[in-house]
């Protein structure tokens, strides 16, 4: 009997010794940085939906941001509302072309691609993901903000706070109703320390707030893929490109 007991407490022994410790991710803000190298980036699909009474999906979107060294130097995103014709837009640096959309029949013969000052998510911004997990300031501000627990950090950030860190979100909704609207976020990373999910909620009244949006919620769901390819982002050729846009 002796025998089989200290048989069976060597052999649990070696279990709990032999099973692997689940390794805590690496920092996401200097993995982050490890991949903002110019010509490469990071690929993105989202999902926003209007939650209240039931669930609707507002629009979907794909797109692609560039790095230099500094962060996000370029993207091209395509956005999809409904039946309607898909938006793209095409940033590159502080300026943007967007083409599509609600514009298609606004712009002028022989003009596909509208010139504006800096609005990286086009139309669709306003519905899109207001977490960039591809700004190292934004990043960091989540995680101060935010609880890890093993590969996921969740937290809340109201839109006054991101605007302070997040280009990004500055830009892609400029026009808020209330800035004191908190964002519940959760972000899971790789064991690298990437960000492969994002996801988000907020009342839908801190962006538009009128009586159809009453206690309902935006909730965006954006899955990252890709950190560190190869991505190619270019200005339209300037003969497409108009600043003009009919009502």
């Amino acid at each position: 009997m002796k025998k089989t007991i200290t048989v069976l407490v060597t052999g649990c022994a070696f279990l709990v010794t032999a099973a692997p410790a689940q390794a805590a991710p690496k920092d996401p803000v200097r993995a982050l940085k490890s991949k903002l190298v110019s010509g490469h980036g990071v690929r993105f699909t989202e999902t926003t939906t209007l939650i209240g009474d039931g669930k609707v999906k507002l629009q979907s979107r794909k797109g692609t941001f560039q790095f230099n060294a500094k962060g996000i130097a370029a993207s091209d995103i395509t956005c999809k509302t409904g039946p309607a014709e898909p938006e793209r837009t095409i940033s590159v640096g502080k300026v943007s072309y967007t083409s599509g959309g609600i514009w298609k029949e606004r712009l002028p013969d022989g003009k596909t691609w509208l010139k504006t000052g800096g609005m990286p998510g086009g139309a669709g911004g306003f519905y899109g993901q207001v977490i960039n997990p591809a700004e190292s300031g934004t990043l960091a501000a989540l995680i101060k903000k935010g609880k890890l627990s093993g590969s996921t950090i969740t937290g809340k950030i109201t839109f006054k706070e991101l605007e302070k860190v997040s280009r990004w979100f500055d830009a892609s909704i400029p026009l808020r109703m209330h800035d004191d609207t908190k964002v519940t976020y959760t972000l899971s990373l790789t064991s690298a320390g990437l960000v492969s999910r994002v996801r988000s909620s907020y009342a839908a009244t801190g962006v538009l707030d009128n009586s159809g949006f009453d206690g309902k919620t935006i909730t965006i769901d954006s899955r990252f893929t890709g950190w560190g390819g190869k991505v190619s982002i270019k200005a339209p050729d300037p003969e497409t490109v108009t600043t003009n846009a009919g009502s």
